[in-house]
This record gives C-alpha cells, structure tokens and sequence, in this order.
C-alpha cells in the first residue's frame, strides 16, 4: 500500500530523516525552483498582488495624511502616547527573528532541515524590518529633524542622546537589518547565476548576471562562499538575541508599572521567536501549494516548527504568569493595580484574546496528528500572530491608560488612520513577498541539493532506486522493463 507523506515522517533513509520526498535528482530540484521564476505570471499571484499593492498605496496615503496634520490623526491621548504606532513596531520586529534564527543559528547546529525555508524565511525578515522601521521615523512628530536619531553632525552641532532607547532602536534594528539583507544575498548568489545561465531573454541574463557577481561555480568561489557565509551567520546569530532585547529596553528602563521588569529581554525573545515562525508557516503553507513544492517543503518541516512553536509559546505563557507573579512579589500596589487591570479592566478582553491565542491554542501542538495537518497549521499561525500583536498591544496600552491619579485615566480608541497605518504595513509586507517569490528563487536550490542521499560521495543506487527509476520511464501501458544486469 502507498505510503503517505505523513507515514514518511517516520520513515528514514539512509538512516537519516527524509527531508525531500519522491526522490529527485539535483536537476529535478532546479526545474521545479527555477519554474516558479521562469513561467508566465499565473493568475494567482496577480490575486495576492493587486490587494497587496492597494494596502501599500494606502499606507502611502496614512503617512502623507500624517505628515501633513501631525499625529493628532492619530488616536493618541494624555495617558496613552504610545499605542498602535509602538505596538506595531515591535511586532514586526518580532516577526523578523524567525528567518535569521532558521539561516544564521539552525545553519551552525547544523540542522539540515532547515534547507527547505532558509531562503523565504530571509527575505521575511528584511521585509519585516522594512516594517518595523517605518514606525519609528513616522512616530516621533518631527519627521522632519528624524536625522537627530543618528550619529552625524549637523548645522547646530548636536549629537543623539546614546542614553535614549529610541537611538538604541535604530542601531540595533538597522545592523540587524544590514547583517540580515548580507546574509540573504550571499546566499542567493549561486541560484542567481543558476538563473542567469537558464534565462532566455537578453534583460534577465543581464539582471541575474549583474547581482551573480560573476560567480561560476569553481572550487576557488565555493570555498569563499562558504566562508562568508559562515562568518555572517556567526555575525547574525547574537543579533537574534540582542535586537528584541534591545527593544524590550524601551519598557524595561522605565519606573513605569507594567513595564520595569527584568523579564522582558528574554521574554520578548521567546515572543518574537514564536510570532516569527507563525508567520513563516503561514506563508509556506501557501507557497507550497502555490508552486507545487510539496516534495522539497515538506509536513516534516512543518512538524519541527510546530515544535519550535510549542516550547517557544510555553515559554511566552511562563513569563506571562512569572510576570503576576514578581507583580505581587513585589507589594508594590501599583505594580499589582496594573496586572490586575490588565486582566479586569477595560482591557480585559484583549487581555484575554491575547492569553487564548498565545497560550491555550499552541498546546494543541502536543498531538502530532494536529503538527501534520495543514488546516489546523495555517489556522493557528494566524491565530499566534494575532495573539502576538495583541501582546504588544497589552504591553503598552493597558500600562499607560491608568496613570498613578485617577485623574489621569484615558482610554484609547484607535481612529481610521490608525488601522490604515496597520494594514498598509501588511501591505508593504505582502508585497515585497509577492515580488521576491515572483523573480528569485525561493528555495536554496544549493542547500537543498546537500541533504539529497546522491549528496553522498558515498552512495551508490541500490535495486530498489534502479527499479524505481525503471519504472518512472516506462511508457504508458508498456511493459515494465528489467533493471540493468537481469538476465
């Protein structure tokens, strides 16, 4: 009876996991990558497009909005000066941890089965940062003098202030995006010259060849390659681990309740961590299906993130609950007024959305039946990341509606160019994927090629490999031919 791609989970080859199904040879793993990039624009892609393009347009429109007012369009009030601008900020610097943690630290524990993602989960991240850093430069009023954020003289000779966090921000958030884009593109460069020898037009051949950098393939090139890709992913590994901190220390350096904490580093690592995987197995729970790479992406790759998402949400739920308890450790009234109004006050349903997404719905992820089953995949990742924004959300609102004098109690509601400023984000987001799938490879044909048993200088087809090969050229109805050396 044919096995299914669920019972090929447990089924090792070699004595080691099957990570690539039905068995392809390395130029079966280039036809199917390069077919994504080579073929006429399918009507789909157009659908994901178009929509995408018009957030964009309109996260256009919000800034312009807001550069022109100010950010009284905003839904901003005396207790509540950080709300969705922050809030989303953080977020998509949280869903940028993801990709650099699949390429730079899963790459030097050398986890083969990260292969497969590396390559989307990189562009993810340059795409998020692009997000994250819009916030910063769009929330601060002045946008005109943005440039004081960073560290060039200027005509009234002032300098940042390196005790600010918002200058810590843009330090760690633009080298991480810097390491990150260097990471994505020495990678890329053998499959960009793959694509410039495949291309058929005079324009791609010139496009591909001119980033290939003249890359041929010789023993000379790989093994610089290798090199600066090692060197860059021991450069991005601390980063994974330094940048969210280094946002967590917006709040943590505060004497506000709710936010001085020593907690939040580590715990915005493992939330970050968390929404960042959510959001790649949504978008390869889509790609997948999208170009036929069913074979190369496989429910084994989805099975390990499932994982990653399980402990890294169990930790997330940890700190949630070490969180009231230092609260009221502490028998500081105000630090436990906070928590509490968190959970029973006019917050308490966003409270309460973002405990049921973060950390009752990931335990599903015990069964294995639920890490192997798409629907229920692609509907939590949504789910987490939702939960996960709303975090964010809790974090900074509910710590700012409620000041020390009752007096000084607001509530915030979001306005119509709050939520344009939101979607437009994902637009900008969706966007740069939509491109990115459409004209570069989104796979690491190069990496994937090395997990595939022929990657063995070793191995050697066996009978039953000869019989299949046989079998796959028989023509239709014919009969089945014997392998080579059968009498």
């Amino acid at each position: 009876m044919a096995q299914t791609e669920a019972d090929l989970l447990d089924t090792p080859v070699a004595g080691r996991p099957t990570l690539i199904l039905r068995s392809p040879d390395f130029h079966a793993i280039t036809e199917v990558v390069a077919e994504a990039v080579e073929r006429r624009t399918p009507i789909g892609w157009w659908l994901f497009f178009i929509p995408s393009l018009a957030l964009l347009g309109l996260l256009g429109v919000a800034v312009s909005w807001l550069f022109w007012e100010g950010i009284g369009v905003w839904g901003l009030n005396v207790p509540v000066g950080w709300a969705w601008d922050i809030t989303n900020f953080v977020f998509w610097v949280g869903i940028g941890h993801a990709g650099t943690l699949i390429s730079a630290i899963l790459f030097l524990f050398r986890q083969k089965w990260r292969t497969s993602i590396n390559r989307s989960a990189e562009a993810m991240t340059i795409f998020a940062v692009m997000c994250a850093m819009t916030f910063p430069g769009i929330h601060v009023g002045r946008v005109w003098v943005a440039y004081w954020m960073f560290p060039i003289p200027n005509q009234m000779d002032m300098w940042p202030n390196f005790r600010s966090p918002l200058l810590w921000d843009v330090f760690a958030v633009s080298v991480y995006g810097t390491v990150s884009a260097l990471f994505w593109y020495v990678g890329l460069i053998p499959d960009l010259a793959m694509m410039r020898d495949r291309a058929k037009t005079r324009t791609r051949k010139l496009a591909y060849g001119i980033f290939a950098l003249g890359w041929r393939g010789s023993v000379r090139q790989w093994h610089h390659y290798e090199t600066a890709y090692l060197i860059l992913a021991a450069l991005a590994t601390p980063l994974v681990l330094s940048v969210h901190s280094i946002v967590s220390m917006d709040f943590a350096v505060s004497i506000l309740p709710g936010w001085h904490t020593t907690v939040f580093p580590p715990y915005f690592v493992a939330g970050a961590i968390f929404s960042g995987f959510a959001m790649v197995l949504t978008l390869m729970v889509i790609c997948r299906t999208a170009f036929r790479l069913e074979h190369i992406i496989t429910l084994r790759h989805f099975d390990y993130m499932a994982k990653i998402m399980l402990v890294t949400g169990t930790m997330v739920g940890f700190a949630y609950a070490t969180e009231f308890f230092t609260s009221w450790y502490s028998g500081n009234p105000y630090e436990i007024f906070t928590f509490l109004n968190r959970a029973r006050g006019p917050y308490a349903w966003a409270y309460w959305t973002m405990i049921t997404c973060n950390v009752i719905s990931p335990q599903i992820f015990w069964f294995k039946k639920a890490r192997t089953s798409i629907p229920i995949l692609f509907v939590l990742s949504i789910v987490i990341n939702i939960g996960m924004w709303f975090e964010r959300f809790v974090i900074i609102v509910t710590s700012l509606h409620r000041d020390f004098l009752p007096s000084s109690w607001g509530y915030f509601t979001p306005t119509i160019w709050d939520i344009s400023c939101l979607l437009g984000s994902f637009g900008l987001f969706f966007t740069m994927f939509c491109l990115f799938v459409r004209f570069l490879p989104m796979v690491a044909t190069a990496e994937v090629k090395t997990v595939l048993p022929q990657a063995d200088p070793h191995w050697q087809p066996g009978p039953e490999r000869e019989i299949r090969d046989h079998r796959a050229a028989r023509p239709a109805g014919g009969p089945e031919p014997a392998p080579e050396g059968a009498s």
